[in-house]
């Protein structure tokens, strides 16, 4: 593992050149719209970002079709997409991308990687990377049926990775949604910027991807959740840039709120928590440095989940009270991002059950 945790000139450029884009096309007001629209997810950004940056592939080798980076700088980009809660459908294609690049599939890459092709992965919002999959869809004569429930991103998928037992065992398939025994219930959203719903398959036609689903649904896990905390950083980094701005503008009794020791303190605070979670989540990215996923990279990613999920929201709770009741009303974004940390919270398991990963990682007695 790489010890150098600092942002590389590479990573920065990637920052700025998706900040930019993000600047430009996914102003707040907008995503505000968006949410109340029957078209929550902004699929035109999605395919610049895909297709003009390369961030749907951009983990994925080079020889599977990829861009070649690694997770790192998918990281570098979660921060980003996370500062402005973008509504596009970046953790499922992180879950997809990171499934097929352990199975060592090709097929639908380039087409991924161009944003014309949106996959998720079947798994549940609250599934845990350490834990034992039990597949709720069974093959049928090679077709599957059954019901996957919370599957990030699926109301915009055209395909989905969808782990199913048969004779031979779990293995993993890919289906098309189109399919006719394909049917989607979307789910009332806590994160309006990213949504979850119900997949129901009777009998729906699929293609093998992967005959042994366990490992490659432990990669996958793994790096959705470390960047997910990368993400969850940019969140919080947001909330505290927007919250200092403001605590300077904003005056109370003659004076600058942001003046008030109460206020230094709840900030300084914030910034040490800030600072810590970004440590964390790149020493989380950086643990998939040397390719193979081992127990060191399941607990820098223990440590990163168990940290940043809970910062995200305490960020967003600080700034929502010391924005005052402007950070109350519907037309401020504050509740967007309190929406997206609380969600983000739930995922991939809670800072209670990484916690305790951790202490069954290093050996300590359970309570």
């Amino acid at each position: 593992m790489s010890t150098d945790l600092l942002y590389t000139e590479v990573e920065e450029d990637l920052r700025a050149a998706v900040r930019r884009v993000l600047r430009d096309r996914c102003e707040v007001s907008t995503v505000l719209a968006r949410c109340e629209s029957d078209e929550p997810y902004d699929l035109a950004l999605w395919r610049t970002l895909a297709g003009e940056l390369g961030v749907a592939t951009l983990a994925v080798p080079e020889e599977l079709g990829g861009g070649g980076a690694g997770v790192r700088e998918l990281a570098v980009v979660a921060e980003e997409l996370g500062r402005s809660v973008a509504p596009v459908p970046f953790l499922g294609t992180v879950l997809a991308t990171a499934a097929l690049t352990a199975a060592d599939a090709t097929e639908p890459i380039a087409e991924i990687g161009a944003g014309t092709l949106v996959t998720t992965l079947a798994v549940g919002l609250a599934t845990r990377p350490s834990a034992r999959i039990e597949p709720t869809v069974r093959v049928e004569g090679g077709a599957l049926t059954g019901t996957a429930t919370a599957v990030v991103d699926l109301e915009v998928a055209d395909r989905v990775l969808v782990p199913a037992t048969g004779a031979d065992g779990t293995g993993l398939y890919l289906v098309d949604t189109a399919d006719a025994g394909v049917a989607r219930t979307p789910v009332t959203p806590l994160d309006l910027t990213r949504r979850f719903g119900t997949l129901e398959l009777t009998g729906a036609q699929a293609w093998l991807v992967a005959a042994d689903a366990a490992p490659v649904l432990r990669r996958a896990l793994l790096t959705a959740a470390g960047v997910l905390a990368a993400e969850q950083v940019g969140l919080a980094q947001h909330n505290l840039d927007s919250t200092v701005e403001y605590v300077r503008t904003r005056y109370q009794f003659g004076r600058q709120i942001g003046s008030f020791q109460a206020v230094k303190h709840r900030l300084a605070d914030l910034w040490s928590g800030v600072s810590t979670a970004r440590a964390t989540s790149r020493n989380a990215a950086d643990a998939f440095t040397g390719g193979d996923v081992d127990a060191e990279a399941e607990l820098a990613v223990a440590l990163a989940q168990a940290y940043c999920s809970d910062l995200a929201v305490l960020a967003v709770e600080e700034s929502l009270q010391l924005h005052g009741g402007i950070g109350m009303t519907w037309e401020h974004p504050i509740h967007l991002y309190l929406g997206r940390a609380k969600s983000a919270q739930l995922t991939f398991g809670t800072a209670e059950h990484h916690r305790a990963r951790i202490a069954e990682l290093v050996g300590l007695p359970s309570a």
